[in-house]
């Protein structure tokens, strides 16, 4: 069965915006805090392999050094489109919502095996990407998973559901249109979308709830005036 939410629907929506900037109300994390968690995660790993579940843009665009890739199950959480976001695929006139994971049910990914060289770097600039205000809504946790190699740690975000962009809970019909019609200056919700759903059935995973949300989307777009 071939995705409702093509290419071709995608760049119908898809634009550039101006970039807002930092919220004026929060308060950014810092050198000194991207430094300190970034210990802080290395002390409670202790000796255990450098491991990354991705679930979300990080199998499309992982920006650090793979040594191997896992199918692997995270059992308590699933993916879910909760955090709103203004910046980056939203404004602050038309914010859009960003993927994490959230309590209940369980979520299929893949856990990378990252190069033990440079790790304090390559984790610090994930954080870097991953996390923007602080207290952070998503919340970095090491987290058991399943392959069939065996249950490995590994770095997770999670959805803080205390976070001041959680928006849990939010009907499928809803989230379909806001990223039917979001956009920031990475490109359109609909777009990030579009990457997630194709590259995880490219890997053989069918994410059911995210399936419907792109048929969702595309008829969004598809009765946009």
């Amino acid at each position: 069965m071939t995705m409702a939410l093509t290419a071709e629907l995608v760049a119908k929506v898809q634009r550039i915006e101006p970039d807002d900037g930092p919220h004026p109300e929060l308060q950014e994390m810092d050198d000194a805090d991207f430094h300190q968690y970034t210990e802080r995660l290395l002390e409670e790993l202790g000796n255990f392999p450098l491991r990354v579940f991705a679930y979300g843009s990080l199998i499309w665009k992982p920006e650090f050094e793979v040594l191997h890739q896992h199918h692997a199950i995270l059992n308590g959480w699933h993916r879910s489109f909760c955090m709103q976001i203004d910046r980056w695929r939203g404004t602050r006139a038309l914010p859009g919502l960003m993927m994490a994971l959230d309590q209940g049910g369980s979520c299929e990914g893949v856990v990378y095996d990252l190069s033990e060289e440079k790790r304090f770097d390559q984790l610090e600039k994930l954080l870097f990407r991953e996390m923007t205000y602080k207290p952070s809504t998503n919340t970095p946790l090491w987290l058991n998973v399943e392959t069939k190699k065996g249950v490995f740690k590994a770095l997770a975000f999670v959805a803080s559901q205390s976070g001041h962009s959680y928006r849990g809970n939010l009907p499928l019909t809803e989230v379909a249109k806001i990223l039917a019609q979001a956009a920031g200056h990475w490109g359109s919700g609909s777009e990030y979308l579009y990457h997630t759903v194709s590259h995880l059935e490219q890997l053989g995973i069918r994410d059911e709830n995210l399936w419907e949300l792109q048929k969702l989307v595309a008829n969004e777009i598809l009765n946009l005036r």
